[in-house]
C-alpha cells in the first residue's frame, strides 16, 4: 500500500485536533486587553504550546513518510496509535487550563506528551521495519539524540509536578519549563531527513 491515504487521513485528524483546541478558548466578555488576559490569557498560552506540539508531530510525520515507499498493517496501527494519543491533547490541554494549572492536570498533560512520544517512536520503528535496517529513514535518523532526551524531560516534568513542592507552584513551574524546553528543541529544524530526501529521492 502506498503512503498517500495514510498521510491524507493523518493530516485531516491533526487539523481537527487543532480546530477543537482553538474552539475551547474563551471569548472575553469585554473589549480590552485586560479582559483578554483575564478570560483567555492562560488558555491561550496552553493552546499555543499544544499547537506547537501538534505542528511538530505533523512536520516530523510528513518528513518521515517522504522516505517511506509502502505501508504495512503494523504501520497503519502504529499510526492510529499516534493519532489517538494526539487526539487527547484537546482534553488534557483544556483540563490543565480549566484547573488553573493544578498539579494532577499538569501531570496528565505530561503523560499525554510522553505516550505520544512513545507512539511516534513505535511508528518510526514500524516504518523502518517495513523498509529494512539499511533504509534511508534509518540512516537519516542516526543516533536520534533529540528523540532519546525528550522522554527524559517529560518524566522530569511529570515527577516535578507530582512531588516537588506539593503545596506550592514550584513543581508545576518546573514541569511547564520541561514541556516548553522539549518543544523548543524540536522547533529547531532537523535537516537529517531533508538531506536524506535529496540523497535518496522522495517516493513520489
Amino acid at each position: 500500500m502506498r503512503t498517500s491515504r495514510l498521510e491524507a487521513f493523518s493530516d485531516g485528524v491533526l487539523a481537527i485536533i487543532i480546530t477543537i483546541m482553538v474552539l475551547e478558548l474563551k471569548v472575553p466578555e469585554g473589549h480590552t486587553f485586560a479582559d483578554l488576559r483575564h478570560s483567555t490569557g492562560k488558555g491561550l498560552l496552553s493552546y499555543v504550546l499544544s499547537f506547537v506540539y501538534v505542528g511538530i508531530y505533523w512536520n516530523n510525520h510528513h518528513h518521515m513518510f517522504q522516505l517511506a515507499r509502502r505501508v504495512t498493517g503494523g504501520v497503519l496501527w502504529a499510526n492510529l496509535g499516534l493519532l489517538f494519543c494526539l487526539s487527547l491533547l484537546p482534553f488534557t490541554t483544556g483540563w490543565m487550563d480549566e484547573s488553573d494549572y493544578a498539579r494532577f492536570p499538569v501531570v496528565l498533560f505530561g503523560i499525554n506528551l510522553l505516550v505520544a512520544a512513545v507512539a511516534y517512536f513505535v511508528l518510526q520503528w514500524e516504518v523502518i521495519r517495513a523498509h529494512g535496517p539499511d533504509s534511508p529513514l534509518r540512516r537519516a535518523i542516526g543516533a536520534d539524540l533529540k528523540g532519546k532526551i525528550s522522554p527524559v524531560f517529560y518524566l522530569v516534568g511529570i515527577l516535578s509536578a507530582q512531588f516537588v513542592d506539593p503545596h506550592g507552584n514550584l513543581g508545576v513551574v518546573i514541569a511547564a519549563a520541561c514541556y516548553i524546553l522539549v518543544a523548543l528543541i524540536w522547533v529547531v529544524p532537523d535537516r537529517r531527513i531533508d538531506r536524506a530526501v535529496v540523497e535518496f529521492g522522495s517516493p513520489d
